[in-house]
């Protein structure tokens, strides 16, 4: 299994879009629990969400996508724009897997 990065910026209007689809988001990454290796929000020096992080565990980078590509915060309009790029560990915990 490989690890994906998506790095994932916040568009017009994010904090509302966020709001409306939280909990949809939520049960979503709970429902693919075995994908993700972490995730969480970008903030800014102001404390305000600019983003997120997601690490995907998946054999591909086209598996990596289709895990994500119906996240409520893609669908939903959330994220304007979305960086994947293969993670390779080699420091760290995450280097023992």
């Amino acid at each position: 299994m490989a690890l994906f990065c998506f790095y994932c910026r916040d568009g017009e209007h994010s904090d509302k879009l966020r709001a409306i689809h939280l909990e949809a988001q939520r049960e979503w990454m709970e429902s693919h629990d075995e994908n993700y290796l972490t995730a969480g929000p970008l903030t800014n020096d102001k404390g305000e969400f600019v983003g997120s992080l997601l690490i995907i565990e998946a054999e591909d980078e086209a598996a990596a996508r289709a895990t994500v590509n119906d996240d409520p915060y893609v669908v939903g309009g959330v994220w304007q724009s979305i960086r994947v790029d293969r993670f390779e560990p080699v420091k760290g915990r995450w280097t023992e897997r």
